[in-house]
């Protein structure tokens, strides 16, 4: 099978591990982008505009499907009417400012993926849910004195990682830090925030690892990487219900979720004072990036099929 994927950012990891994926299975990917941002803060609608007639130009015969990774790409696909069009929605664009525009261009493609069953549930078509997948070989525990003398850190005292850039009003980093103020003083103890954000893709791992809890305080989230990729390190999570946090951190040793600070301060002192998590990679084991792709390509095949009986 051939696919032309239309992205916004062709170096995303989730699309260069998807293709990746998909390689393995058979799946060949020609990856287009829409064209570059026009306005200091982020692309415009004329930007989409302008991804229309490239993609039409770039489609040929070779191609047996077209996949929009995030809602606003959906219009591009949508210009031809030749192959079946999938979409992958990632959360903001279905629960941010342009979900009225997502959810209407949605149901006229062939299939929709989301990455939680609570996106599903904004739709009014049909939805497979598939997380994205989670590359073990990369994200797998380790000593944290190991971790920490990676990254530099001290390898005594408490750390709290926050792997989110603070200036994004969605996660929160006001919570965060309240949330580690209100813990330390359960605690009696100093602990230190770490945030983290903008480092290349292959320290993650490391500072996953150096961290005592991950802490995630967003207002909403389809179905946040760095949850899962904590959690295939062995490291706890403390978060908000969003998305589904809930899902993946409710099995797991010395993680949980809850509003308000307090809830949440008492959960990150019980996970850096608890016996550790022991079982988190074991919970998210459904995840790995060969699954994504089996479950990616059966819903490839369903659209095919579905286009070629009519």
């Amino acid at each position: 099978m051939n696919v032309l994927q239309l992205t916004t950012n062709a170096e995303a990891t989730y699309i260069t591990n998807q293709v990746e994926a998909l390689r393995e299975l058979g799946v060949e990917s020609d990856v287009l982008e829409v064209p570059d941002r026009s306005e200091s803060d982020g692309r415009s609608p004329v930007d989409y505009l302008r991804f229309c007639p490239l993609v039409r130009n770039h489609l040929s015969s070779e191609y047996d499907l077209v996949h929009a990774n995030f809602g606003l790409t959906i219009p591009a696909a949508l210009t031809q009417t030749g192959v079946p069009v999938v979409t992958s929605l990632v959360g903001s664009d279905l629960m941010g400012r342009f979900g009225v525009v997502t959810k209407s261009f949605a149901r006229f493609c062939d299939e929709v993926i989301v990455v939680s069953p609570e996106m599903a549930e904004l739709l009014s078509t049909d939805a497979t849910v598939i997380p994205y997948g989670i590359d073990f070989d990369l994200f797998h525990p380790m000593e944290r004195a190991t971790a920490r003398n990676a990254v530099g850190w001290e390898t005594d005292g408490y750390c709290v990682l926050f792997p989110y850039s603070p200036d994004r009003a969605v996660k929160d980093y006001p919570k965060a830090e309240r949330v580690v103020d209100a813990a330390s003083s359960e605690l009696g103890e100093d602990i230190e925030l770490k945030v983290i954000t903008g480092n290349d893709y292959s320290e993650m791992p490391y500072y996953m690892n150096a961290a005592d809890v991950l802490l995630l305080t967003s207002r909403r989230e389809g179905s946040p990487v760095t949850v899962k990729e904590a959690l295939a390190c062995n490291t706890p999570v403390v978060g908000t219900p969003v998305g589904d946090v809930p899902e993946r951190v409710s099995d797991v040793d010395a993680s949980g979720t809850g509003d308000s600070v307090d809830e949440l301060a008492t959960l990150v002192r019980r996970a850096l004072t608890g016996d550790g998590c022991e079982n988190g990679r074991e919970e998210v084991w459904n995840l790995r990036l060969e699954r994504m792709g089996e479950r990616i390509l059966s819903v490839y095949e369903r659209a095919v099929e579905r286009r070629s009986t009519g």
